[in-house]
């Protein structure tokens, strides 16, 4: 059973604050990129295109970490190390905006055309907490 996220930690899923994903790329290499993300109170959610980076290190490996740092006290934060448990179109294009309400406070602007929108739920393995 995965861990979950502590109570006192749940906050920073709800802030503006930006994760750092970390994923792998096909030779190893780590990958980061700066994310929006939610927590549904079970599993980490991200959302990007179809064919971007992050979507193709995680076709081809889903594990993953994420570290948030809390924008009101930058000694706070916490890690979430998981893995992949679902990759969907379905829902994505309504999440992407739900993500960009949140973070922008309107509809999501920087859509391209014949950009295809992608869902990862993430799995939380280990959580790791300071402050």
């Amino acid at each position: 059973m995965a861990n979950v996220i502590p109570d006192k930690f749940v906050d920073l899923f709800k802030k503006k604050a930006l994760a750092s994903l970390a994923t792998l790329m096909p030779d190893g290499r780590p990958q980061v990129t700066p994310v929006w993300c939610e927590y549904d109170g079970r599993q980490v959610l991200i959302n990007t295109a179809i064919g971007r980076q992050k979507d193709k290190n995680l076709v081809h490996d889903g594990r993953v970490a994420l570290s948030i740092t809390d924008p009101d006290n930058p000694y706070r934060y916490i890690e979430v190390r998981g893995r992949v448990a679902e990759r969907t179109e379905v829902g994505a294009d309504a999440h992407i905006d739900h993500l960009a309400q949140k973070y922008l406070g309107t509809k999501y602007p920087y859509r391209q055309a014949g950009e295809k929108r992608v869902l990862f739920r993430i799995e939380p393995e280990s959580v790791t907490t300071m402050g």
